[in-house]
């Protein structure tokens, strides 16, 4: 099973989630697809056996053989083209590497060259696989990179396949959710959570996927973001407690489903709650 592990912002647990429920589960697989900050890898501390650049193909135009007719400035959507000084300038930090240019140029003035965009790292965790992509400083879209680990979690699609997804509802979130088979949601209990929660709510509803709800860091207290699951009908996976140990545990980088059986039992049910929703049976 691919299971899609998402929030509608950063520091909700989404990591804390994700890399537990890839544990409990014994011998999955830990996907981490938040690109522009990937920190699973503090906890599993993989032994990393791949390691590669992850490329796009960017344009270039041969000033001899273009004759400014500029029907691939028209074609381009998003504006990664222009056309003066009698030559076209290539904006590389806006294109899209969808190769259309290429194809229209009457010319053939058009080639392509690789720009590294990140890397994608794959490797061992225990009986846990591994996997991460970084973005580079600067590069606009990490897209490409996840979609670089989305194609490695193809082959190991055998085993239960956690991804740790970006934060947010971006295009990038919709892409680490493209072919999940359950999403969770992981949610805090605050006004400012409840609103995230719903962002990505949305979300998973638009691509029509099966979905349940954590909610982390809860206390006695109201909890806008369970108020919203029970209005709305959304099944509850588990409760994570505002607990100090828990915080002390992941503050060394430490995987509390394996150092406390109370965590272990949370996580365990949580991913037993997934298995045994009746819309995947």
């Amino acid at each position: 099973m691919l299971i899609s592990i998402l929030s509608g912002k950063g520091g909700t647990g989404k990591t804390l989630v994700s890399v537990n429920m890839a544990v409990v589960s014994e011998c999955g697989t830990y996907a981490d697809c938040d690109v522009e900050e990937p920190n699973g890898y503090l906890f599993l501390n993989p032994v990393i056996s791949h390691e590669e650049e992850v490329n796009v193909k960017i344009p270039v135009i041969d000033a001899d053989l273009c004759d400014g007719c500029r029907k691939c400035i028209d074609f381009c959507n998003f504006n990664a083209l222009a056309y003066t000084g009698n030559k076209v300038i290539v904006f590389e930090d806006i294109c899209h590497s969808c190769g259309g240019c290429t194809l229209v140029c009457p010319r053939k003035a058009i080639t392509e060259k690789d720009k590294s965009v990140g890397k994608f790292e794959k490797g061992m965790s225990g009986n846990t696989t591994f996997m991460s992509g970084t973005m580079k400083v600067g590069v606009a879209s990490g897209i490409p990179i996840v979609k670089r680990i989305l194609k490695e979690v193809h082959v190991n699609r055998e085993e239960d396949v956690f991804i740790d997804s970006p934060p947010g509802s971006a295009c990038i979130v919709m892409e680490s959710i493209r072919y999940a088979d359950y999403c969770v949601l992981v949610a805090e209990p605050t006004i400012f959570g409840r609103h995230n929660l719903e962002m990505v709510h949305e979300l998973v509803k638009v691509f029509g996927k099966k979905y349940g709800v954590v909610l982390n860091k809860c206390t006695d207290k109201p909890n806008p973001s369970e108020d919203y699951c029970l209005k709305e009908g959304i099944s509850i996976l588990g409760r994570i407690p505002f607990d100090a140990s828990l915080g002390a545990i992941a503050s060394v980088g430490g995987i509390a489903a394996l150092e406390d059986e109370r965590f272990r039992a949370i996580f365990n049910s949580i991913l037993s709650g997934i298995k045994e929703d009746p819309e995947l049976i």
